[in-house]
């Protein structure tokens, strides 16, 4: 350990932010870095404790404590702690693919389960691994795998989220022949699209993107892998893309060798209220991927024109939040992205609805270290809402039970509904008579009405689409996951009057895998990420009979 009194010299020190005032001017990222002298004292901080749950990665009551990946969490700060961030880099790159993604979205499971975290505050951890691979890069260390020899076996990733660039990359270092199709115009998936740019910035995906296609690995954009021309019409409207091109999921069982599933959870949870048709209604996901393809496709001249006058004449999509009142139903992560970028945009106002109870300030005795703490955080986008408005954005235990919508004229003359105003309703918790399960029930006579222009649903995902689990004629579970055997990530693939392991065919077709959300269902970037780097193991050891990865 670097120094076994650190934890009792130095306290927690996190990299500061820029001011709310300053941060909302753009769509950069907006903390800065610690010194160099600074980071040391930090990673000072971790005590070398006899059982590192920072790394255990395992399930307590239900949520993930520790990380997935395994990291070596203790050797990297004592590492860090002296200095030896080259060799950090190497240490780390054994257990992650993508540091410089986790270290800047992910909720840190290895602070939740800091044993220094259960009498103070826990080693900045998820800081300690950014410095590592920004080091790396800043010196030229982070180079991908390019095999000297190939293996012949070709290997199909349909999505390029987490999930997919860590199964690729793996496979690729192995030999064997990769080809990613990804549906977007940009390579990211749910990094690119999903995630704003504040909180990663989409050069960091880009510079490991090139270094993956310099390793050999085939990247096709604008590609989208379905069954039929019906579903081709269909899922036209689901892409970034302005140039669409289809592949059937026949050929690619036919070309490759195998083929991993890694489309996330990309089915969102929707609101059932009268009016919910009315146009101004708009799904999470939908609303920040447009938001990020406009900083995109502008070559940043979004982000650096928000405050000018006739930004939303030449950006349209600051139209969909400028001036308006905002609601965002759903209290999670993408709720919060949905406020920071409305805020952004110029909206009038933000309300954000939670359907559950305020959480507690501190851990409940019923939820000890190192559970996962259900406690209440303020993060960034409620930070800056509070800053603009005066006030928290978050209303608890309230959803909406009714839009309300206006006629207007539109500029060709013709009427349309757009959304006025919301009925919002009290929830409360009750016993469900029939289940035995609590529930969040309306409270009557709790109903009121309050403005809104634009509404954005981030209630989560409910699975995979339906479209590609057709497609390649894979079993699903009752929440759209693809089905495989426990602990495994082979799918169970229909077959006519019976359902087995792998493809259903006269010919030679490819085993169908998968990995990531739409396999285990919404979750973490990390967990993509593992799920992706063990779908690559499985997919290696059934080609080559053995794997080594």
């Amino acid at each position: 350990m670097g120094k076994p009194t650190g934890f009792l010299e130095y306290e927690r020190v996190d990299a500061p932010a820029f001011s709310e005032e300053e941060r909302i001017k753009n769509f950069n990222e907006f903390h800065d870095r610690l010194t160099p002298e600074e980071q040391k004292k930090q990673a000072d901080r971790c005590m070398n404790c006899g059982v590192p749950f920072c790394q255990a990665g395992m399930m307590i009551a239900g949520m993930a404590s520790g990380c997935p990946l395994h990291n070596l969490v203790p050797e990297l700060n004592e590492l860090g702690a002296d200095g030896n961030l080259e060799l950090a880099y190497r240490r780390l790159s054994i257990t992650h693919s993508f540091p410089e993604f986790t270290s800047r979205v992910c909720p840190a499971l290895c602070e939740k389960a800091c044993t220094c975290g259960y009498h103070q505050e826990a080693v900045s951890t998820k800081e300690n691994e950014k410095a590592i691979i920004e080091y790396a890069y800043s010196n030229g260390l982070v180079k991908e795998i390019t095999p000297e020899n190939r293996t012949g076996k070709k290997v199909a990733v349909v999505g390029s989220g987490p999930s997919g660039l860590a199964a690729a990359q793996l496979l690729n270092s192995r030999g064997h022949l990769v080809t990613v199709f990804e549906r977007s115009d940009r390579v990211g998936g749910l990094l690119r699209y999903g995630i704003p740019n504040m909180k990663l910035e989409k050069s960091v995906i880009d510079r490991r993107v090139k270094l993956m296609e310099e390793a050999g690995i085939d990247f096709r954009t604008s590609v989208n892998v379905c069954g039929s021309k019906k579903i081709e019409a269909e899922t036209a409207s689901t892409t970034f893309s302005d140039k669409i091109k289809y592949i059937s999921a026949d050929k690619l069982k036919e070309e490759y060798d195998a083929v991993i599933l890694c489309c996330g959870a990309a089915n969102p949870r929707d609101i059932k209220a009268p009016g919910r048709d009315t146009k101004g209604i708009y799904f999470a996901v939908d609303f920040l991927g447009r938001v990020t393809k406009s900083i995109l496709d502008s070559d940043f001249g979004l982000v650096n024109n928000l405050d000018k006058k006739d930004s939303a004449d030449k950006y349209e999509v600051i139209n969909e939040a400028r001036g308006k009142d905002v609601i965002v139903i759903g209290g999670g992560d993408t709720g919060n992205d949905c406020v920071g970028t409305c805020v952004r945009l110029g909206a009038k106002s933000v309300t954000q609805l939670e359907m559950m109870p305020c959480p507690p300030t501190e851990r409940l005795a019923s939820n000890p270290w190192p559970e996962w703490p259900k406690v209440l955080k303020t993060d960034y986008g409620q930070e800056e809402a509070i800053y603009k408005f005066g006030h928290d954005p978050r209303i608890y235990k309230t959803t909406v039970k009714e839009f309300i919508s206006e006629e207007v004229k539109t500029p060709d003359g013709k009427s349309e509904k757009r959304l006025k105003e919301v009925v919002i309703v009290s929830l409360e918790s009750k016993k469900d008579e029939k289940t035995g399960r609590m529930m969040m029930v309306p409270v009557e006579g709790s109903e009121k009405t309050v403005p809104a222009q634009l509404v954005l649903i981030a209630a989560g995902f409910l699975g995979s689409e339906i479209y590609v689990t057709e497609a390649f004629g894979v079993e699903v579970d009752g929440r759209t996951n693809i089905k495989t055997a426990p602990g495994q990530y082979k799918a169970v693939v229909k077959t006519a009057g019976a359902v087995s392991k792998g493809a259903a065919s006269s010919k030679k077709t490819a085993g169908i895998y998968t990995a990531g959300d739409m396999h285990r269902g919404q979750s973490l970037v990390v967990w993509a990420i593992a799920e992706g780097r063990n779908a690559a193991r499985e997919v290696d050891r059934d080609l080559m009979g053995y794997t080594n990865l």
